[in-house]
């Protein structure tokens, strides 16, 4: 297969200037084009989108938030086709650059976003996390990212693709600018930090091989000073029948939101991405049913074991990002990989935070906390003091 072509991280580069001071004056930042920004079209990454939505007449609430905080905004960021794919290349548009990686892939969909703030275009970029989308990419990019707790970020003017999934997570280089952000954009944002143990499954070690036991042995001291307590648990999670709730899921609401369009407008899709929305338009009732009982189950055996103050240590990611002309075999392959791993906190709605650690083949991983509902605080204060 041919590689596809480096493309800008950039939809479009602009500025817009903050009209007034705050905690984020003197930062810059990008936004993933799936939030609309006033005077300017969301493209999603797809051609027909574009062609069949007119200009945003005005911002997303994240927007509007960042520039009353005084960041100022410069473009809009590319994505993998209206957010549905963890690849990181647009058949379309072309495959941004991964600063940390040059012959990878950034991974999906946030891939623009991820791009951009690796090569220090922007400090933060805004971008979207339904079933990994900024942890993915984070971590194949050298970045923190975060999925935030579902719902405590405004997805006003965020074009969605599965709404009980779909949340508004951010990208940076500095733990201290993660923390930061979150104060700006978390709704009822708390200062009152709660102490927190950290645990760890073997079996979800075990997915990333050799790599996980390295990034521990990485952060080790610095982890010490964070979490006095750290001990392996066990989750009782079957992690694939988890992978597979979450396709399920995600693609019945998927179909939800973007059916009657498909139907009537017969949009270009790459491959994939085609195939993808197919198989989204088959999900019976009886999968969705056996879907929501074992998505309850889930959240249920995670109260239970990971219950307020305690963390969970898991890879990111099972291992470095797909080559830039890798087949759309290895890559479906490698999303079979990435659900069991990105599933957890997807179904939960717990926030997770991933962090850049050592390379493997000359490329970045990353090794991730998942806290607790609400928890996000947390999170980001483990990110500032570890990664300042």
């Amino acid at each position: 297969m041919p590689v596809p072509p480096i493309a800008d991280a950039f939809v479009a580069r602009f500025v817009v200037e903050p009209k007034s001071s705050g905690p984020l004056r003197g930062t810059s930042f990008a936004v993933k084009d799936m939030f609309d920004v006033a005077d300017w079209p969301t493209g999603c990454g797809n051609p027909s989108w574009r062609a069949t939505h007119g200009r945003a007449t005005t911002n997303a609430a994240v927007v509007q938030r960042l520039l009353d905080a005084g960041a100022r905004l410069i473009g809009k960021t590319r994505t993998d086709e209206l957010a549905y794919s963890l690849e990181g290349r647009n058949f379309h548009e072309g495959a941004p650059l991964n600063p940390a990686a040059p012959s990878r892939l950034t991974g999906g969909s946030s891939s623009g976003a991820a791009s951009a703030v690796a090569a220090d275009d922007v400090d933060f970029a805004i971008a979207t996390d339904t079933a990994g989308s900024v942890r993915v990419p984070a971590a194949w990019c050298g970045l923190i990212g975060l999925r935030p707790t579902h719902a405590r970020v405004s997805v006003n003017g965020l074009t969605p693709l599965a709404p009980s999934f779909d949340t508004v997570g951010w990208l940076a280089r500095s733990g201290s600018l993660m923390r930061d952000i979150g104060a700006v954009l978390l709704e009822d944002y708390s200062t009152a930090m709660t102490a927190a143990d950290l645990l760890s499954d073997p079996l979800l070690d075990s997915l990333s091989g050799a790599a996980q036991p390295a990034a521990v042995t990485d952060y080790a001291g610095r982890f010490a000073e964070h979490f006095p307590k750290q001990y392996e648990i066990s989750l009782g999670i079957d992690l694939q029948r988890a992978a597979e709730c979450l396709r399920v899921l995600q693609a019945r609401e998927v179909w939800s939101t973007h059916g009657q369009w498909i139907d009537s407008i017969n949009p270009r899709f790459g491959p994939s991405v085609a195939e993808r929305f197919r198989a989204a338009r088959m999900i019976t009732d009886d999968q969705l049913r056996q879907a929501e009982r074992q998505r309850a189950a889930v959240i249920a055996q995670l109260d239970t074991v990971l219950p307020s103050g305690k963390m969970l240590c898991l890879p990111t990611v099972p291992g470095p990002a797909a080559a830039r002309d890798a087949s759309p075999e290895e890559l479906q392959m490698q999303r079979a990989l990435l659900f069991p791993l990105t599933a957890l906190a997807s179904l939960t709605g717990r926030p997770q935070i991933s962090l850049p650690l050592r390379c493997v083949d000359a490329a970045p991983l990353g090794i991730s906390l998942l806290g607790w509902r609400n928890g996000d605080e947390a999170l980001l204060k483990v990110a500032a003091g570890i990664l300042p």
